[in-house]
């Protein structure tokens, strides 16, 4: 199968430079940036680098995941979000997985051996959070996963069209996960090392994001398979 990596860039200059020589662009088959108008200088660096930089016309993480959906001529894509987060290294392991047949493969930051970046805080609220959401999408939807909210994941192109995904902003993530396990999408996690930002300011409120994701499991309990 031949793989796309969709890099997902705003404002993170200090970022790509840091990692850009870090990324194995050899282990993929095609390679781009989403990019949400970052004004920094993110766009020039990678068009100086040759990487081709795709302009979102809408802004947020879910139309990202849309746009690389549309642009993407892999059989799967691997979504990278480039803000020190997502370790690069890890694009192996999902080459790997998805080549195994996986419909999709999510780096989980609470299996054994993973670790999110508010793990040393005092009260870690997203990470609890993150545990509160994927039990209750386990539950409902009887799926098994460990990490239902990480974008740091890899899907099968037609798998991903199948969902309809309409989510907007940091719930689009979810939204996958839970579509996925009402199909019962042959799914696979490994554990990840969630490393701290670089640069840059992230854009996803605690809790403003926590309410969205609460208001998309409430829709899903009711959606069914409508979708």
């Amino acid at each position: 199968m031949k793989s796309s990596l969709a890099i997902l860039t705003y404002n993170e200059i200090e970022a790509a430079k840091a990692l850009f020589d870090k990324i194995p662009f050899k282990a993929v088959d095609e390679y781009f940036v989403i990019d949400g108008s970052s004004k920094d200088g993110t766009v020039e660096f990678f068009q100086e680098k040759g990487v081709r930089v795709i302009k979102q016309e809408i802004h947020g993480r879910g139309e990202a995941f849309r746009v690389a959906l549309r642009e993407s001529k892999g059989d799967y894509i691997i979504f990278f979000g480039l803000d020190g987060n997502e370790n690069p290294d890890d694009i192996h392991k999902f080459v790997e997985l998805m080549n195994q047949g996986y419909d999709m493969v999510i780096a989980s930051r609470f299996m054994i051996g993973g670790r999110r970046d508010d793990s040393g805080h005092l009260i870690p609220y997203r990470g609890f959070g993150n545990r509160v959401f994927t039990m209750l999408a386990n539950i409902i939807f009887a799926g098994n996963y460990t990490d239902t909210i990480n974008g740091y994941r890899a899907i099968q192109k037609d798998k991903l069209e199948r969902l309809h995904v309409d989510a907007q902003g940091f719930g689009i993530e979810y939204q996958i996960s839970v579509r996925s396990m009402k199909l019962k999408y042959k799914v696979a996690e490994f554990p990840t090392y969630e490393g701290d930002r670089i640069g840059g300011k992230s854009t996803a409120g605690t809790v403003s994001t926590g309410f969205y994701v609460l208001y998309l499991l409430i829709r899903e309990v009711f959606s069914g398979k409508r979708f």
